[in-house]
């Protein structure tokens, strides 16, 4: 019972603080009040408790540290047409480029292969932008 009173001393300062460590410890009086249901002694308590806890700290803790500096990966102006597909309208080559629709806009583009042709209709790839104009394969 006292370790379950333990669990939800540890999660209070887990919602109130936001840090994931207090939560890892009441997972660990959680595991403690297991093995005390299980007919465990006071010291099989104790070392299910400190093993789990130090457990969860050592390998949720380094994963969330990763995590936590990375925003979200959200492309936006030219990089979200990278990559992306277009229709070729007026052909497509290396020298004097062509027209493509991409995203619903008409674009100039070029062969990124200086020895690739692309006519009207053909679906091509956006590999990079390059001011107005695209550069396809």
């Amino acid at each position: 019972m006292w370790w379950l009173i333990a669990a939800v001393g540890l999660g209070i300062p887990l919602v109130v603080t936001a840090m994931p460590e207090f939560g890892m410890f009441a997972v660990g009086a959680v595991a403690g009040a297991v093995t005390a249901a299980l007919g465990g002694g006071t010291v099989a308590q104790f070392l299910v408790f400190v093993v789990v806890s130090i457990a969860l700290v050592a390998v949720v803790r380094p994963i969330a540290n990763r995590h936590r500096g990375q925003g979200p990966r959200l492309a936006s102006g030219i990089d979200a047409l990278k990559g992306r597909s277009a229709t070729v309208l007026e052909r497509v080559d290396a020298g004097n480029g062509g027209r493509i629709k991409l995203a619903g806009e008409i674009w100039s583009a070029r062969a990124l292969d200086g020895d690739r042709v692309y006519e009207p209709g053909q679906q091509v790839d956006v590999v990079e932008i390059e001011g107005a104009t695209a550069l396809v394969i």
